[in-house]
């Protein structure tokens, strides 16, 4: 018999037996590196002119640890011709991300040692030349503007100059050079250019209110023309194609994130183009070549598209209609819009890429991104929800193993990092690998989580420990009330917030769990604000008012600083960090594990040097998550 808070926390219970999604089969256990190394070819790419590919691979270098590095290849219509070649040859790290500007030259971002000091950096996709474009040791840079008209130039932001904030450059792709647009006069936290590639607008924040700045040109001064505090979003997204208004998501006088313009000559007003109940608007693309708005993506249980023009409503109804069962994506496309690279994946599996050819209406396909783990053997994300005890209803994700009766199982509890993140529907490889070694996983998107309003997010302010952990808790007791899972076998693994969360959970309700793994987690509230990247020290008031000021609010930081209450903690515990990490510094887990240490309590602690926030090479990836799997195996026993 449920408990009266136990039966209120149940909101639509889930089948139990038969009716299960979950195939009627044992699956095969697959190796850890089936689920998580590199694809052996992916992250395709198409040049303007549709004559060569681009993709990654991983390889090795100079004896090096294969890391993925990026390749091209000819194109005959919709199929790869003739010996790939290599372009790139990253030793140290995977290439972050990378695209072509134009059709002779790839632009890509790097890293070191998971530092997140960006550099961005120019090969020609010809003759092999390389250009760093922003060769400056310390230095974090970012692309402002592809400039898509312009097969010379990029603009790019980085903070050479002042390390808080960051100035735009006019980088020449060929030489290197860099010219100075705009100077960041210190309190720019984000730039925004129009269709030439002028910078015509910025937020500028005092860490508490962003103030909108718009110009007419670029030889005029920028001024305000809306003010709002930090709760309140305005963010443009891209100019109108006259180049005198502004797109922008908005949630001024409302709770969700809407697609509005902006007049500048009437900031005041906002004209409506789209809304959608109860949910955020998470972006919005246009056709550089039509010029006109094609889709805006938002989230409810599973991703949505609203079309706004026709020929991007049957372009991807047609790939749909060639892919029954799964997800698709457009990533990639030829300036002409004929040839696009098609992403199809569902909960199961990442899926495969083609080329998808919109004159001829042909789709090639171009590789599985994963064909070591068989969709058959891979288990359903189930959406569900449940109440909080405080009445707010709270969303997740919930998958069981396959081929096992979905009662009493061992249960791993995940909650996301951010906080203000959330978990999505889709195919995720560390849900994947729990499930196939037995467990069923919950993830949910605790209050504070983004795309459900303004309101469920500012219900996380100063709940950092609190109803924020509340709301993990309730959702392990709605999976023991469903009889789902075993209470003595439920475990809690999270990363960055999540990773806080993991040690909120074995400090405040130690009697919860089984085990527990912190991945790159915050554990002292006083201190991990102190050891943020120099550029978000403009931010740092905003984060005193949704998280907590050391001074104001000293005792309820202490109160939920896991470290600091360590003497609660009698859980096992598994911790992973990156000595490199820029967001939560390696001090957060030195001090967590020596106060542990301190009691004679063993934690088992893994350190890598060459890694930041969460492990990106092969092999630390698989050295973690072996570990984890033994560890949870000793301690659940699945």
């Amino acid at each position: 018999m449920l408990t009266n808070r136990l039966a209120r926390l149940i909101s639509g219970r889930l089948p139990l037996t038969g009716d299960t999604p979950a195939a009627s089969h044992l699956p095969q256990i697959y190796p850890i590196k089936d689920f998580f190394r590199n694809p052996d070819r992916g992250y395709f790419r198409l040049a303007d002119n549709g004559a060569w590919l681009g993709f990654m691979q991983p390889v090795s270098v100079n004896g090096q640890a294969p890391r993925m590095n990026v390749f091209v290849q000819a194109l005959q219509g919709s199929t790869p011709i003739g010996e790939a070649r290599q372009l790139t040859y990253e030793s140290e790290r995977d290439i972050s991300q990378y695209f072509w500007k134009g059709s002779n030259t790839i632009i890509y971002e790097k890293d070191f040692n998971g530092d997140e000091n960006f550099h961005v950096l120019a090969v020609n996709a010809q003759d092999g030349k390389l250009a760093d474009l922003t060769p400056f040791p310390g230095v974090r840079a970012s692309i402002e503007d592809d400039l898509q008209d312009d097969p010379d130039h990029l603009l790019i932001s980085h903070n050479q100059r002042n390390p808080e904030v960051f100035d735009v450059y006019r980088a020449n792709i060929h030489t290197g050079e860099l010219t100075l647009v705009a100077e960041n006069p210190g309190n720019i936290v984000g730039w925004q250019t129009d269709h030439l590639g002028r910078v015509r607008a910025g937020i500028a924040s005092d860490g508490l209110d962003s103030t909108l700045l718009y110009r007419d040109t670029e030889t005029d001064s920028f001024q305000p023309i809306i003010s709002t505090d930090f709760r309140t979003v305005v963010s443009p997204e891209f100019f109108t194609f006259d180049n005198q208004k502004l797109y922008a998501l908005s949630n001024r006088g409302r709770d969700c994130l809407a697609l509005v313009v902006i007049d500048p000559a009437q900031p005041e007003l906002e004209e409506l183009v789209l809304g959608i109940d109860k949910a955020d608007l998470d972006g919005v693309g246009y056709s550089h070549l039509r010029k006109v708005l094609t889709a805006a993506v938002y989230q409810t249980d599973k991703p949505k598209y609203h079309f706004f023009d026709d020929i991007s409503a049957k372009r991807y109804a047609r790939v749909a209609e060639k892919l029954p069962g799964y997800e698709i994506s457009l990533q990639s496309g030829t300036r002409d819009e004929s040839k696009f690279i098609v992403a199809a994946y569902n909960d199961r599996t990442p899926g495969s890429r083609y080329i998808y050819d919109a004159v001829a209406n042909t789709l090639d396909k171009l590789a599985d991104i994963n064909p070591a783990l068989p969709e058959h053997d891979m288990a359903p994300m189930q959406p569900i929800h449940y109440t909080s005890r405080d009445g707010l209803t709270i969303h997740g994700y919930l998958t069981l193993p396959v081929g096992r009766d979905p009662k009493n199982l061992p249960c791993i509890i995940n909650p996301h990092g951010g906080p203000w993140a959330r978990d999505s529907w889709g195919f995720n490889p560390e849900v994947q690998f729990l499930a196939n070694r037995g467990y069923c996983i919950l993830q949910m998107n605790f209050r504070g989580s983004t795309g459900y309003g303004r309101e469920f997010w500012e219900a996380s302010f100063g709940q950092w420990g609190l109803s924020m952990q509340d709301d993990i808790t309730d959702g392990v007791q709605w999976l023991i009330a469903q009889g789902i899972a075993n209470p003595d076998r439920i475990a809690i693994y999270g990363g960055s917030y999540g990773g806080y969360a993991t040690l909120a959970g074995i400090t405040y309700t130690p009697d919860l769990y089984a085990a527990a793994v912190d991945y790159v987690g915050v554990s002292n509230l006083l201190t991990f604000m102190n050891t943020i990247p120099p550029y978000w020290k403009p931010m740092l008031t905003k984060m005193y008012s949704m998280v907590g000021d050391p001074a104001v609010d000293h005792d309820r930081l202490v109160a939920t600083s896991p470290a600091l209450n360590a003497e609660k903690i009698r859980t096992p515990l598994f911790i992973a960090q990156g000595a490199h990490d820029p967001r939560v510094n390696k001090d957060e887990s030195d001090q967590m594990v020596a106060a542990l240490r301190a009691r004679g309590v063993d934690v088992e602690y893994m350190v890598k040097d060459n890694e930041g926030h969460g492990f990106h090479n092969d092999e630390n990836k698989f050295e973690f998550y072996e570990s984890m799997e033994a560890f949870l195996r000793q301690h659940l026993n699945p």
